[in-house]
């Protein structure tokens, strides 16, 4: 079992920056990958940012340039650092921990949090 808690967000203005963070537990040694997604309203969930074990990273073309992910493994935590904000990046996100082959399930999500971005 893999327990995430996301936390951050908020209302921001556009323009503006934003942290999100999300703590790992349980059986982390199995994580591959940690990643965000968001889900505005009306639309289906979206990839934003992943970062791998050996700490490649892959970002949508949407957020390239304005946001990074990095994580801090004696935290278990990792982050998205949202610059530059934009209105259509209003959306809840969620934090996504991809599991090695053969682990009981494929992967864990968390609760998501929600960004509002104001103009």
């Amino acid at each position: 079992q893999v327990q995430l808690v996301e936390s951050g967000g908020g209302l921001v203005q556009a323009g503006g920056s934003a942290r999100l963070s999300c703590a790992a537990s349980g059986s982390i040694l199995g994580i591959n990958e940690m990643g965000w997604y968001r889900q505005a309203p009306g639309k289906q969930r979206e990839l934003v940012a992943t970062i791998f074990r050996g700490g490649s990273t892959n970002y949508a073309d949407s957020v390239k340039g304005r946001f990074t992910i990095s994580r801090d493994n004696a935290k278990n935590t990792v982050y998205l650092q949202m610059n530059s904000l934009k209105p259509q990046d209003t959306a809840v996100y969620y934090c996504k921990a991809e599991m090695a082959p053969f682990s009981p399930r494929p992967d864990y999500w968390g609760q998501g949090i929600q960004v509002t971005v104001s103009s």
